[in-house]
Parts: structure tokens; sequence; C-alpha cells
């Protein structure tokens, strides 16, 4: 896969309309500050078209890059950060799950995970809600340079058994750093798209 272009779209908030797109779209969901806008400027060759942030929390918004003018990557807001009220928080709930039940082009539902840790309680109940909304997640453990061979095959058994993830589950170890694991990535979205 060769991504030549890419642009935010469409940004939409709690009270938006989820936009009718006619290209397929592949959505990124993760707790905040696991790395998911390095990893989608990692699969857009850019290096902050999506932002990133020090501060958790940080997008409020579903973001629609398009890429190459024949996809979306749709950016969902991270959960899971404490200093963001309960009601917001419930808000964003609320927004992701009226995206996922209305979206007509939405392929496939990539969640991301921290590869150093245990999935979390909020990881297990993302995971169960997708599957809950008919997809089988794809599951990208970010941060694979913090950990040595033996540490990632360690990580990846207790990723799968920590999410009850079936053996069909794909886990893909990700770095935004070497960005090793990119074509592994590319080749499942080529499967979608072909």
């Amino acid at each position: 896969m060769i991504i030549k272009n890419a642009t935010l779209e469409t940004v939409i908030g709690i009270t938006s309309q989820i936009p009718a797109n006619e290209k397929p779209e592949f959505a990124f969901a993760g707790k905040s500050n696991v790395g998911k806008s390095s990893l989608i400027n990692g699969l857009m060759n850019r290096k902050n078209l999506a932002r990133t942030s020090a501060q958790p929390g940080k997008t409020q918004t579903i973001n629609f890059y398009n890429i190459n003018d024949a996809f979306y990557f749709v950016d969902l807001p991270g959960y899971g950060y404490a200093k963001v009220g309960r009601e917001t928080s419930a808000k964003w709930g609320q927004m992701v799950e009226k995206y996922l039940h209305k979206s007509t082009q939405l392929k496939a539902v990539f969640l991301l995970v921290d590869m150093r840790h245990e999935p979390s309680a909020n990881d297990k109940q993302m995971y169960d809600w997708i599957k809950h909304n008919g997809f089988e997640p794809i599951i990208i453990m970010t941060k694979l340079d913090k950990l040595n061979k033996n540490e990632r095959v360690k990580q990846v058994k207790v990723i799968r058994e920590g999410l009850k993830a079936s053996k069909e589950t794909l886990l893909l170890p990700y770095s935004a750093i070497s960005k090793e694991g990119r074509e592994e990535i590319y080749n499942v979205l080529d499967s979608y798209l072909s």
C-alpha cells in the first residue's frame, strides 16, 4: 500500500451527524495515550496530521482522514482518561456507539492496546463492546520498541488471554518509532479493500 495523499476531511463532535461517506472506513479505538495519533500518522506517512499530545484525552471528536481519495481512517476519541468528567466520557461513548451503528461504510475496527501491559478494564470493555456491535476487533499492540524479543512473545499471550480474544483475532505489534509492523497493518487494510 502506498499512501500518496492524506487530508483531514471531516471532524464531528457530540451533536454532529455521522457523514454519509461512500468510501470504506477503518476506525481506530484505544485509550488515551496508547499512541493512536502516532499510529495514524505513521500509516499516513505524515508527521503530525493527526494531533499527538502530551495531554491525554485530547481527541474529543471523531476525525475522518481521507486517504488517497479511496478510503478513510476514522480516529475515535480516546477512552479511560480520568481527568475527563464522567458526563463528557459518557457523551463520547454515545458518539462512538452512534458511529459504530450508523456508519454504512465501516469495514474494520482496530483496537490499540499498550503491548507492555496487561489489557486494562477499559480495554476489555472496548473489545467486548466492538464485538457486541458486530465487528471482530483487530488488535494493534503499540510501544513494541520498548520490549525485547522474549518479552514480546510473552506479552502477545498476555494480551490475547487478557482480552479473552479467540485464536482467529489478529494481534499486530507496532512501533511508532521504527514503524515495525506497518506493512502487516497495510496488508490487513489491503485485504479489506481488494
